[in-house]
Parts: structure tokens; sequence; C-alpha cells
């Protein structure tokens, strides 16, 4: 009697690169405004704006300012004046995180994160 030797099937890779991973288009809307403000250097401007105020002992926020003027554009745009619609809203769409400029790997900031530097 012959048995028969089962063959192994190769298993397909799991881990795929982020770099692989398709774009989403994003929204029209935050896609330009995108556009205009990375043309206009804005996060280079507030940055310079904001530096006065960084606190010599912890130098400057884990929020970049520019992030979170654009968390506030956000909030502004879309009629959100609390913290966390706003996180929640950033977390919750796949067209943000391109306008927040997020790593892929990045989660959007938490609610606490946007109130610590607004006051």
């Amino acid at each position: 009697m012959r048995r028969r030797v089962k063959q192994r099937q190769q298993q397909s890779d799991f881990w795929i690169p982020h770099t692989e991973l398709p774009r989403t288009v994003g929204h029209p809307f935050y896609e330009r405004l995108h556009q205009l403000l990375e043309e206009r250097r804005f996060d280079e401007f507030v940055e310079g704006q904001c530096v006065r105020f960084y606190a010599e002992t912890m130098g400057r926020p884990s929020l970049t300012p520019g992030r979170y003027f654009r968390l506030l554009l956000i909030g502004y745009f879309e009629g959100m004046n609390g913290e966390r619609g706003i996180a929640w809203r950033a977390a919750d769409s796949l067209a943000l995180p391109r306008f927040l400029e997020l790593e892929l790997s990045e989660q959007p900031p938490d609610h606490s994160t946007i109130s610590r530097h607004g006051g």
C-alpha cells in the first residue's frame, strides 16, 4: 500500500509594506486645502510663530503647531466645536490622515492631546 504524501501549500506573505498599500483618493476639499497650505509653507510659518511659547524645560509639544491648526480647521469647516468631535472625525476618516500629514502607522491625536495644546 502506497501512502500519499500531502504536499504542503506555500502560504502567501501576510505582511505587506505600507508603501505598497493603495492610497485613498481623499476628500477633494481637504486635498486642495492641503496643497494650498503646502505651497504657502503653512507648517513652517506656524512653527515659527509658536516657538516663543515653548517651555524651556519641555521644548516643542508632541503635537506640532501645523497639525494642531489643521485639526482646528477640520473642526471649523465641519462645524465641530469640541476636541472629542474633532478627534473622532480625524480617526474615523480615510481622507483626513493625509491632510494631517500622518504616517500610515500613526493614529490621529486623541482629544486630550488637542485640548492640552489649545489652552
